[in-house]
């Protein structure tokens, strides 16, 4: 009996190093790590480091919130997210706001395009070779762009699924979570589903994405009327 007794309670203990403070309030540890992270952006804008450290120190922002995530939606099947208790209309809204937004991107593309266009025939004329040359340069200078909306709508969609999967309680009474997620782990469950938060994984992944993008805006801004 006592060494039964032994090997059920040494079980948790493979997760004995996770601090106390973390276990008992992991989401309370992601909003701190997110702020901390924030600030850090916002000093890096103010020292002036260089133009692509932001988008290192978006990703070690968003990086606790979002492997949890990653790791809890990875372990639950489709099924479990099935919307058995949507309604038709709600169904039919959210296609209606995703076909809006697809409109909006195609409509912003064209205009752009055209802007585009006309000011590469501007500034450089008729050369063939010197207007393809300009089209190459452009296209790869908008690649962080284009990656940084992807990235921001990966983290929306990730963000939808999770409210639907636990809710937006720290510890969810109920939650659709596979029971045999880190079945024989509680104290490690506790902290990746604490930190799976939706709210947490917007701020952290979305909102210090548009925080940096404000801030070089503002920059850009200042710069223009300067």
């Amino acid at each position: 009996m006592s060494e039964g007794g032994g090997e059920a309670g040494a079980a948790p203990e493979r997760d004995a190093w996770l601090p106390g403070w973390l276990v008992a309030h992991p989401l309370y540890a992601g909003w701190a790590w997110t702020v901390v992270w924030a600030g850090l952006i916002v000093l890096d804008e103010v020292v002036d480091l260089a133009g692509w450290t932001w988008y290192l120190l978006v990703l070690v922002a968003a990086i606790p919130t979002l492997i949890s995530t990653l790791v809890v939606l990875n372990a639950t099947p489709r099924s479990h997210l099935r919307a058995v208790d949507s309604t038709v209309l709600g169904h039919f809204f959210v296609r209606f706001l995703a076909l809006v937004a697809a409109f909006m991107v195609w409509a912003v593309s064209v205009v752009m395009s055209a802007s585009i266009s006309t000011t590469v025939q501007s500034v450089i004329g008729d050369s063939e070779k010197e207007v393809t040359a300009l089209g190459f340069n452009l296209m790869l200078a908008s690649v962080p762009l284009v990656l940084s909306v992807l990235w921001m709508a990966f983290i929306v969609r990730c963000a939808w699924f999770l409210r639907r999967l636990r809710g937006w309680r720290q510890f969810p009474l109920t939650t659709r979570v596979p029971k045999k997620f880190l079945k024989g782990r509680p104290r490690l469950k506790r902290v990746v589903v604490g930190l799976a938060h939706p709210g947490l994984l917007l701020v952290a992944g979305l909102g210090t994405s548009l925080l940096a993008v404000f801030i070089d805006a503002v920059e850009l801004t200042f710069s223009f009327l300067e």
